[in-house]
């Protein structure tokens, strides 16, 4: 297999970006006007805050690059074709339907309580750096990659981590969006108790 074969073609690397671009905006448009109460209010004591969300994308998009960037340093895989296009339809179904729940890993846990400017600010500079290695990189993607963490997911070409990264801040986007109705329902039934 040629290795240049294994490199983003145009469409792929247009696709990838768009998701980036769209998943960003629509992110911050959710965050954009909230109080500190709608920052922080959790619909239950199980559920996680806008804030532990948004800092779980920016620990998450952080942690995704890293990995790409290791797995770039490893020895290539001839093999990649077998499963990559399998995989790429396979990653766009799973990871934005929020009816398949999952555990974050344990490094990717919110613990940092940033505010929402500190946490707005970290997640446009981590954007930025996957925005710019998405358009800039030239190295064989799917010719590299490595373990995800949950097995259904097995082994996945950088190429699919890099994408893995807008798929996985739109379902948390969904997130966002279910915890703010969430919010403002439970707002509204206090309202209606202390009118009583």
């Amino acid at each position: 297999m040629n290795s240049s074969e294994a490199c983003l073609t145009e469409e792929e690397r247009a696709h990838v970006i768009g998701l980036l671009n769209e998943s960003a905006s629509e992110f911050l448009e959710l965050i954009a006007d909230l109080d500190d109460d709608q920052w922080i209010r959790k619909a239950a004591a199980t559920c996680w805050s806008v804030q532990q969300t948004a800092e779980h994308l920016v620990l998450g998009e952080r942690a995704m690059l890293a990995k790409i960037t290791a797995a770039l340093a490893g020895p290539a895989n001839t093999d990649w074709e077998e499963e990559h296009a399998r995989k790429t339809k396979f990653l766009g179904r799973v990871i934005t339907d929020r009816s398949q729940k999952a555990t974050a890993p344990a490094a990717l846990d919110p613990h940092h309580h940033w505010t929402r400017g500190q946490t707005v600010t970290r997640y446009k500079a981590g954007r930025a750096r996957t925005l710019q290695f998405a358009k800039e990189m030239a190295e064989p993607l799917k010719a590299h990659a490595a373990e995800h963490p949950f097995a259904v997911f097995n082994l996945l070409n950088t190429y699919h981590w890099l994408l893995y990264i807008p798929l996985h801040n739109a379902r948390h986007n969904q997130q966002i969006a279910q915890a703010l109705q969430a919010g403002h329902a439970l707002a509204e039934n206090a309202l209606k108790e202390t009118a009583r």
